[in-house]
């Protein structure tokens, strides 16, 4: 018989929310009466646009690299996202972090790498995007990274990062593909679920895959019975195409709004995790993801990017059914400026 051995387990995740305590945020909690009416269930949303760099990535880029062995390093293993990225740098040693750190990302990784590189006194080089959200790339640029700019629908952002990486002897960390930064995602769940107690029903958004996997992996953990759903873009439906094929499918790089989901093939480890802890992905348009977002600022008086509001649109349309009694959502992030907003959410009215 064989044995299948997790990449991260429950007991990861309590580790990781240990290291981040007082160092990430515990991001609010916010309920509704107009929203449970509207989704036929008592819904808890975590709010993780109030969390540092306005998104979870913190959690993962920490938890990551405060771990970072030299031996990793020499390899260019890494993966963090802001509670994640911080914690994987606060380890590295003194020699490792003058060298500098490395990263890629559409925009919430690359603030959280950078803002922990900022703080552990030292450098990042983050490869972005062209066309990535130009408030993403200005707090980038403001947390003192250097930004490298690719085509993402004609270049290899990982064959990029891991060349200038080599080049300079920088450690390297990506977004979501390692255990450590799925822990430290996996701490918004947690902190979910020790506030408001057990749920029936966990929604987070999908991209890479590290939220989810981190989630689910806290969340079954504590409650093996808790319903386990992604949201993906419909553009943008690789972790869903892979779950029914049952193996790792890529798709053309998707063009939709949600940029932090705009990925063409799930992670290796992510999606390890993933296909035994996912019970469902549903998906949702770029005009449904609007509405959401348009609903979060007027009736949850918060503002919520286009991957942070793909569960919330999800919950409104009912692309998920008939839901259970408690239901929690991970609110991904917060991550859009004034003008882009506007642009989106500009129009119709509920």
């Amino acid at each position: 018989m064989t044995t299948t051995t997790s990449p991260v387990t429950l007991d990861d995740v309590r580790d990781a929310a240990a290291r981040l305590k007082g160092v990430a945020r515990r991001t609010p909690v916010l309920c509704s009466r107009t929203l449970d009416a509207l989704a036929g269930a008592e819904v808890f949303l975590k709010c993780e646009n109030f969390q540092r760099v306005g998104a979870f990535k913190f959690r993962g880029a920490y938890n990551a690299a405060s771990r970072l062995s030299p031996e990793q390093l020499s390899r260019g293993v890494g993966a963090f996202k802001f509670r994640g990225a911080y914690n994987a740098a606060s380890r590295l040693s003194p020699e490792q972090l003058s060298r500098g750190i490395a990263a890629y990302s559409s925009g919430n990784h690359a603030q959280a790498v950078a803002l922990a590189a900022r703080e552990l006194g030292t450098t990042a080089v983050i490869v972005m995007p062209e066309d990535a959200p130009p408030s993403k790339r200005a707090a980038t640029a403001g947390y003192g990274a250097e930004i490298v700019t690719y085509d993402r629908y004609t270049a290899d952002r990982v064959a990029i990062a891991e060349a200038l990486a080599a080049d300079r002897g920088l450690a390297l960390i990506p977004p979501y593909e390692h255990p450590h930064v799925m822990a430290g995602q996996g701490t918004a769940a947690l902190e979910l679920l020790e506030e408001v107690g057990e749920l029936d029903a966990l929604l987070t958004p999908v991209g890479g895959g590290g939220l989810m996997a981190g989630s689910a992996t806290a969340a079954k953990g504590l409650h093996p019975g808790i319903r386990t759903v992604g949201v993906e873009p419909e553009a943008g439906d690789d972790t869903k195409r892979s779950l029914e094929a049952g193996r790792r499918v890529s798709i053309p790089v998707p063009r939709t709004i949600a940029d932090g989901q705009a990925l063409h093939t799930p992670g290796e480890l992510t999606f390890s995790v993933n296909r035994r802890l996912l019970d469902e992905v549903v998906l949702v348009t770029d005009d449904e993801i609007r509405d959401a977002m348009r609903f979060a600022f007027e009736r949850l008086k918060i503002v919520v990017e286009p991957s942070g509001a793909t569960p919330l649109a999800a919950l409104l349309t009912g692309r998920v059914g008939r839901l259970p009694p408690r239901v929690g959502v991970v609110v991904s992030g917060g991550n859009v400026d004034a003008g882009r907003f506007a642009e989106l959410c500009g129009g119709a009215t509920h």
